[in-house]
């Protein structure tokens, strides 16, 4: 029996084989702080999982629902994730657009090209009261 044909893989082991989390603690992590369902349900990192069953991976504002398609304790090749799952077209357009409103506001805030003169360096200077 080899790894990749297993039935059962803990639940923190699996988030880092498909590179959900770069490292197994930060998915234990995750796991322990309610950002990762199983099946709907809260659940421990050691719990195992199976082909066919639901994850909701919340990871800030972005979430993912995914049906787990392949078992498997190894790290795969970042071509190969994407037969260890599946997700749904609506999820992948929800996260989507949080993805671009986030890239809106960060245009919003762009840096300026060069850096503050003197002059502006004042002005900021009384602006927040420091001077």
């Amino acid at each position: 029996m080899t790894q990749d044909n297993l039935e059962l893989v803990r639940l923190d082991k699996w988030l880092w084989a498909a590179r959900f989390f770069k490292t197994r603690a930060m998915a234990a992590e995750a796991i322990d702080g309610g950002k990762v369902q199983l099946n709907g349900a809260r659940v421990k990192r050691s719990k195992s999982i199976q082909i066919g069953d639901s994850i909701r991976i919340r990871k800030g504002p972005v979430e993912y629902l995914v049906t787990v398609q392949r078992a498997t304790e190894r790290r795969v090749a970042a071509k190969e994730v994407e037969d260890l799952y599946s997700e749904s077209d609506e999820t992948k357009a929800k996260r989507q657009a949080v993805l671009d409103e986030r890239r809106a506001l960060n245009r919003a805030f762009a840096e300026p090209d060069t850096k503050p003169t003197k002059r502006d360096r004042r002005i900021i200077r009384r602006f927040k009261g420091k001077d």
